[in-house]
């Protein structure tokens, strides 16, 4: 590197870092979080890594300098991992299809965590607007301004599915010790059945308003993320088991509370597919925080066709909407 200047030298050098915490972060899907939960930890950070390494590749190439190939290789190794982080797909509408929903609605803010007014009427307003003929909800509480007209709903804890077609069957499958759940129904769409899954896996119960700095903090943060990654493994081998079982095609969607880039996602999409991935635009961002983080998925059978898929941007809770337009085949 003996045509580099010393600032470009540490660059690198930091570069070099990026590059390899970004490698090691490939294999972290197929690590179960009861091994190593710190590892884990990892996958959290991906997207920064990914952002990094691009903007590292960028500049390098800029100043057309060789170590532009370093970011370039590791971008290309990962591309299926960042094939999950942004999508570069064209939206459209599609006839006869059926929209389908997931919104964490934060307790349509009973307990103020935002200032803004009325957010509970801009939730309604906005369903109302976009019309889904399925919605799962996370972190919900029935209102007395509830404005939803669903024939059919199904409400167990926080979790709730709200639906225009016919709920032939339901069920909950209570997992212990918290407050987060998932319950399923089984719908019935002309001469179809197909079973939804709304899942809320274990949170962080981390505050993005609040800073955790010092050792002792430090240590209570990591042992919290430790406990949740194995919470939410014993959830997810349980919704697994469960929808094994299922006679139907069925449907996850909901908070997963991780990224596409953990041992979680890895489990669920397997013989699914992605909505997002299959039709969505952009970086597909479902929480609001300071970098793209992707916690709210629809993943769907493979046999089932997503047209379309979308991530709303308003701001009514501290999740995005999600929605996606599907075709049921005979």
């Amino acid at each position: 590197m003996k045509e580099l200047s010393l600032t470009d030298k540490l660059l690198f050098f930091f570069n070099s870092i990026v590059a390899f915490l970004l490698l090691a972060s490939y294999v972290i899907p197929f690590i179960p979080p009861k091994l190593t939960t710190t590892v884990s930890l990892l996958s959290l950070g991906m997207p920064i890594l990914i952002v990094l390494n691009t903007i590292f590749f960028i500049y390098w190439l800029v100043k057309l300098k060789k170590q532009f190939f370093l970011s370039f290789l590791i971008l290309t190794i990962g591309y299926q991992h960042i094939n999950a982080f942004i999508q570069f797909g064209e939206q459209h509408i599609a006839e006869n299809t059926i929209k389908i929903m997931s919104y964490n609605v934060r307790l349509f803010n009973i307990y103020k965590w935002s200032k803004k007014n009325d957010l509970d009427k801009n939730i309604y307003e906005f369903i109302h607007i976009k019309n889904p003929d399925i919605i799962s909800f996370q972190e919900y509480i029935l209102q007395k301004n509830n404005s939803l007209q669903y024939k059919y709903t199904y409400t167990v804890g926080r979790s709730s599915i709200y639906s225009k077609y016919k709920i032939i069957d339901k069920g909950s499958l209570d997992f212990s010790k918290g407050g987060n759940n998932a319950i399923y129904v089984d719908i019935k769409i002309n001469k179809d059945t197909v079973r939804v899954y709304n899942l809320h896996l274990e949170s962080f119960r981390i505050d993005k308003n609040k800073e955790h700095f010092g050792q002792q903090d430090s240590e209570k943060l990591l042992n919290r993320f430790k406990r949740t990654f194995r919470k939410q493994e014993e959830q997810v081998d349980k919704l697994i088991r469960h929808a094994s079982k299922s006679p139907y095609r069925t449907i996850f969607m909901g908070d997963f509370n991780n990224t596409a880039f953990s041992w979680v996602y890895r489990k669920l999409i397997h013989h699914k597919k992605d909505a997002f991935i299959t039709a969505g635009n952009g970086f597909g961002k479902t929480f609001s925080y300071v970098f793209p983080m992707r916690i709210d998925f629809i993943l769907t059978d493979s046999e089932i066709k997503v047209e379309s898929f979308k991530t709303y941007s308003e701001e009514y809770s501290d999740h995005f909407p999600i929605m996606a337009r599907i075709h049921i085949p005979k």
